[in-house]
């Protein structure tokens, strides 16, 4: 492809899909390039650097995520619906969460999410400050819900790494973590019995589960600070 057609959108476009096939420790001008049928002379001409790539790859997923209408729907409406689409992109880019601990990511994308995240604990009825530190509670919360599915698509590109029998390491892995987990009478009680397939799909449950809870504290919070007001 020769280099007039190539343009930045393009390349950070190919680096997300790279980054999702690769990881961040994949992403590189070459691969890059080839990927997008150009030399990496070219992609260097739009973009600088790979830190600037990450930048921007990193930038441009947060507008799949869809932003709550406040003027139709309450607060923890809101509120639980920013949450879920946020948890759906990190799981959707697992190498994001990654990148926070390592690359300076900032720009109008996510910046236009961390405004709403204010207005929408604004609209709680929060002061500034609390509407601050709600909307880092529920981000944190989230981010760290991520890590499992985002760890497991690392460790699984790692174990089938050069051809090996990656299926084969996790049920040899598995098998020992649980003789040793048989040790330990809940986890015995869990994994001994016809609970056990519950008991290892709870992650999928424990995100909704934690959100609602946060969302409740929230709510009670509030709803005390109203009382103080009043007396």
């Amino acid at each position: 492809m020769p280099r007039d057609t190539l343009t930045a959108e393009r390349i950070v476009r190919a680096a997300i899909e790279l980054l999702d096939d690769e990881g961040l420790d994949g992403l590189n001008m070459r691969s890059l390039a080839k990927r997008l049928g150009s030399a990496p002379t070219a992609v260097y001409w739009h973009i600088k650097t790979k830190d600037d790539l990450v930048r921007l790859a990193g930038d441009a997923i947060w507008y799949e995520v869809e932003l709550p209408d406040l003027d139709a729907a309450d607060w923890r409406t809101a509120a639980a619906a920013h949450a879920t689409g946020m948890h759906a992109m990190l799981t959707r880019h697992p190498w994001l969460g990654q990148a926070f601990g390592s690359h300076l990511l900032h720009g109008a994308g996510q910046a236009r999410h961390n405004d709403l995240s204010l207005a929408i604990y604004e609209k709680a009825g929060f002061a500034a400050a609390d509407a601050d530190r709600a909307a880092a509670t529920v981000f944190t919360f989230v981010l760290g819900s991520t890590l499992g599915p985002a760890a497991q698509v690392s460790l699984n590109r790692r174990l089938n790494k050069d051809g090996a029998d990656g299926e084969q390491r996790m049920a040899d892995a598995m098998k020992r973590a649980t003789e040793i987990a048989m040790q330990f009478p809940r986890l015995r009680e869990r994994l001994g019995t016809t609970a056990a397939t519950e008991y290892a799909a709870a992650p999928d449950d424990t995100f909704a589960f934690g959100l609602h809870c946060l969302l409740d504290g929230f709510e009670a919070r509030l709803a005390a600070d109203n009382t103080r007001r009043r007396r």
